[in-house]
């Protein structure tokens, strides 16, 4: 009995003793003494890592300039002299045919310009376009001239020739000449520089791609014209005869002398040889032939185009050129008229070789 009160007694001592805290923790995910199956905590460090990624944003790509075209993408353009429409926004017209040429003035969609000629670079930069237009220099544009060479009380050109510029030093682009006597009218001045109305003459250039030309009247397709020049014929010489007849020369009449004076002897006249026969080359043989300019596959050909007749698709020339700036690619698909030097290789007897000198589009 008293054996049982004691335990008694001791189990409510240890109910009523408060709980002891630990002294050292163990770390998190490790189990205490005496205890089982302990799950580690959630962790959201892959959440966090993504919580701090910041949003990466690529800057916008730069537009390139309204003139940068690439060369593989570009058309080929014809223009001829004459007036042309403008048919982009806010286009600069330059000191020279190049990108990196000073902007004379800036022209707006149907503004009227006036084509001198087209220009094709024979190596652009890249990005750069190819063709231009050397336009005449635009309406109330104004060039520059140096002072010492204008005569301050005329105000007229002292040289025999006189260059004016698109800006006030040497450095700036040619763009005109003004001969000598001529007057000029002063707008402003910048040290010992005069800046002039544009003379007659002066010009400018713009990129052709941003030009349209309505279709010309005349039935004369326009032409570009490359550096290599037309040939032109040799005149066909004349054949000299081998041989001339020659007149006898005249017999001298028998006349009576005395005995003591001998009778003269009578010499005929020596007749003068023929000219010797020279034999100069035939001329070239310049011919104008239509047709559709496409690629050549045989490796046997001379050139990679030709011109196909378009009714019978049979090949008509080879097409070859000395030009750099000629790039038959353009052409390729087009009808056009091909004028130049005709002649056949003896690699190559069956289909002749022309020379290109000048295309006509037809299409």
């Amino acid at each position: 009995m008293k054996m049982n009160c004691w335990l008694v007694l001791g189990l409510m001592l240890s109910t009523s003793l408060p709980a002891q805290p630990v002294a050292n923790p163990p770390p998190i995910g490790v189990p205490a003494p005496g205890t089982t199956n302990v799950t580690k905590p959630a962790t959201n460090a892959p959440a966090a890592k993504s919580a701090k990624k910041k949003a990466v944003t690529r800057p916008a790509k730069k537009k390139a300039p309204a003139e940068t075209t690439s060369a593989a993408a570009e058309k080929p353009i014809v223009l001829s002299p004459g007036p042309a429409t403008l048919t982009g926004s806010n286009v600069n017209v330059r000191g020279q045919a190049r990108l990196n040429s000073e902007i004379v003035k800036r022209l707006n969609k149907g503004d009227a310009v006036t084509v001198i000629e087209q220009i094709i670079l024979d190596n652009p930069k890249a990005d750069e376009p190819s063709q231009w237009a050397k336009i005449v220099f635009p309406a109330e544009g104004h060039v520059w001239v140096h002072s010492s060479y204008i005569d301050s009380t005329n105000k007229v050109v002292l040289p025999k020739k006189l260059n004016v510029r698109t800006g006030a030093g040497e450095n700036y682009s040619i763009v005109g000449l003004i001969e000598r006597g001529t007057a000029v009218k002063e707008v402003s001045k910048k040290g010992d520089w005069w800046e002039i109305e544009a003379p007659a003459g002066a010009y400018a250039f713009v990129a052709a791609q941003y030009l349209k030309q309505e279709a010309a009247a005349p039935s004369v397709p326009p032409i570009i014209s490359f550096a290599t020049p037309p040939t032109e014929p040799k005149p066909t010489p004349t054949t000299v005869p081998e041989t001339q007849a020659v007149a006898a020369p005249p017999t001298a009449s028998p006349t009576t002398t005395p005995a003591t004076t001998p009778a003269p002897a009578v010499t005929p006249e020596t007749a003068p040889a023929p000219p010797a026969f020279v034999e100069e080359p035939p001329p070239p043989r310049v011919v104008a032939h239509e047709g559709v300019v496409k690629n050549t596959w045989s490796i046997q050909a001379p050139t990679k185009f030709a011109l196909v007749d378009p009714d019978s698709g049979k090949t008509v020339n080879y097409l070859y050129t000395t030009s750099t700036n000629l790039d038959l690619q353009w052409w390729k698909g087009h009808r056009v008229i091909v004028t130049g030097e005709e002649g056949l290789d003896r690699r190559w007897t069956n289909t002749p070789v022309i020379t290109i000198q000048r295309i006509q589009v037809v299409d």
